[in-house]
């Protein structure tokens, strides 16, 4: 079998991004510009698919990259080229580079204040067709204006830096700002009512989701001062762009400067050849630095997680840094197989889980180790769970899922506990830690102490503790040829009940299953794979 790892590359993007995989051992191929029909064809072929924003990337083409893609990255911020939800569903990882084009992005937003403050492109054009329009053209001053910013997260916060350079008072309106980051940036924290009332220029920053989609709407653009000024270096569809037409027809909003629209490539936009309007194709990411950075990044990010599980910048999976990767390894393996213990015995009837880490394990990224406790758990109702897809399966099923730190060390220097809540057996608990740093054992299975590698093929016993029961059972095994690999062992003394983990080099079939349970004092059988 093959085991080469290869990625995609499926969008024009700097050659140096295909360098890197290169460098990394990574088999790389470059083909910007398939049709839909040749991406389908091709992609079942690949384990990472990086784009840009020319290439669509569907649910349809996903199924025609299964099973083996592992992971989508687009070398910018947006996404919305990417069937996110559809990724998720099918455990594909999917990233971006949020930082790689900030400074551009921001930059080309403070570039198009200027040119709607002074009318800089009209002005060109008309002085170039031989006229001189001095006297037409007047412009205003950004120094002492109120700029108002929608969205204040990475972009925003460096434009919000260049406005205080030109002396402009910044507002701004995001519902993730601190008060204290809002200190730190030197921006006052306001509604959007308000912004919308005081700003003389505006400014967009902000993703395109169902909160934020026409956020810029009729009634929004109607509550803005007379004569303001909008900026959209964001994503198309944040601005009603019918309302904005009629504001800048009106006089209202004296101008517009566009870099973003509802549907791209904007060829035939009904705001084209509106007064006071100023427009560029999508130039927000394109300078060559930006380019650079953003391809160099994905690289970087793709073969870290190819190649050694690091996750950064992914949109719907946490971030596991490639350092974090190999420490965590060990928690994690043992976070699926403590999952997929519970998820084998408890069964379907599952509806909370609690993830508890204790002593070393507390100081760790807890969110890896909740994901590969759902992976275990979810895997046993599915052949295709992962860490990415099994926090969406929990939530579709209705599991409450909690996370729960405790810094203090019990009877173990690192423990890890997952209880399950069940619809007829009420509350299941099991409890596992790690050995020399790498080694991972079941210390607790629903109360009762019991040591046992969690390993192939396993059977778990519940019976009447008396004398005997291990030779009858040690002989039925015999009898169908089942050879014991390891036997563990433990009771709850005051209910005269004792637990057997054995370890078995064959799986165990129902009619075994029956046979076992059939043996006097039984009362639980559950065959175990892990």
């Amino acid at each position: 079998m093959n085991n080469e790892v290869r990625v995609l590359i499926a969008d024009k993007m700097d050659p140096r991004a295909a360098g890197i995989f290169r460098d990394r051992g990574i088999h790389v191929d470059e083909k910007p510009g398939l049709s839909p029909e040749e991406f389908a064809k091709a992609i079942g072929d690949y384990d990472g698919l990086a784009v840009r924003s020319s290439t669509r990337v569907t649910a349809a083409i996903m199924d025609a990259a299964a099973p083996r893609l592992k992971v989508i990255a687009r070398a910018g911020i947006g996404v919305d080229t990417i069937d996110v939800p559809a990724a998720s569903a099918r455990g594909i990882v999917v990233m971006n580079t949020p930082f790689g084009n900030s400074i551009t992005t921001a930059e080309h937003a403070i570039a198009m204040l200027f040119a709607l403050a002074r009318e800089i492109p009209q002005a060109d054009q008309s002085t170039q067709s031989g006229k001189w329009e001095k006297n037409r053209f007047m412009g205003v001053e950004l120094t002492g204006k109120t700029l108002g910013l929608v969205g204040c997260g990475n972009i925003g916060s460096i434009v919000a830096d260049r406005a205080h350079g030109l002396k402009m008072k910044v507002v701004a309106y995001d519902p993730f700002l601190s008060p204290e980051r809002a200190i730190e940036l030197g921006v006052e924290k306001v509604e959007l009512d308000e912004l919308l009332s005081r700003a003389d220029f505006i400014t967009l920053h902000t993703p395109l989701t169902d909160q934020t989609r026409g956020i810029l709407s009729r009634e929004a653009l109607a509550s803005t001062k007379r004569g303001v000024r909008i900026v959209n270096c964001a994503r198309g569809g944040l601005i009603d762009e019918p309302a904005l037409k009629e504001a800048l027809d009106s006089g209202h909003v004296a101008g517009a400067a566009l870099d973003v629209f509802a549907e791209e490539p904007a060829k035939d936009n009904p705001l084209f050849g509106t007064p006071g309007l100023i427009c560029t194709p999508h130039l927000g990411a394109s300078t060559t630095e930006a380019q650079v950075n953003v391809a160099i990044q994905i690289a970087e990010q793709m073969s870290d997680f190819l190649l050694l599980g690091g996750i950064t910048n992914a949109v719907n999976v946490p971030s596991l840094s490639a350092e974090e990767a190999p420490r965590l390894k060990p928690y994690m393996n043992l976070a699926e197989q403590l999952g997929r213990l519970v998820g084998q015995i408890a069964g379907t009837g599952i509806r909370s889980i609690d993830i508890e880490v204790e002593g070393h394990a507390a100081e760790l990224n807890i969110k890896p180790i909740t994901g590969a406790v759902l992976a275990g758990l979810m895997g046993t109702w599915s052949d295709t769970v992962n860490m990415v897809n099994a926090p969406f399966l929990a939530k579709d099923r209705g599991i409450g899922v909690r996370e729960i730190r405790n810094e203090g060390e019990g009877d173990y220097h690192t423990l890890l506990a997952v209880t399950v809540g069940t619809e007829d057996q009420g509350a299941r608990r099991v409890e596992g830690t790690i050995f020399g740093n790498r080694a991972a054992r079941l210390v607790n299975i629903f109360g009762v102490p019991i040591e046992a590698e969690l390993t192939g093929q396993m059977i778990y016993i519940v019976n009447d503790d008396q004398p005997g029961f291990i030779g009858a059972l040690g002989t039925q095994l015999g009898e169908n040829r089942i050879n014991i690999a390891t036997f563990n062992l433990g009771r709850r003394k005051d209910e005269r009940e004792a637990i057997a983990l054995i370890a078995v080099d064959d799986p165990i079939s129902a009619e075994v299953a029956q046979q076992l349970h059939e043996l006097p004092g039984v009362r639980e059988v559950v065959p175990l794979s892990f």
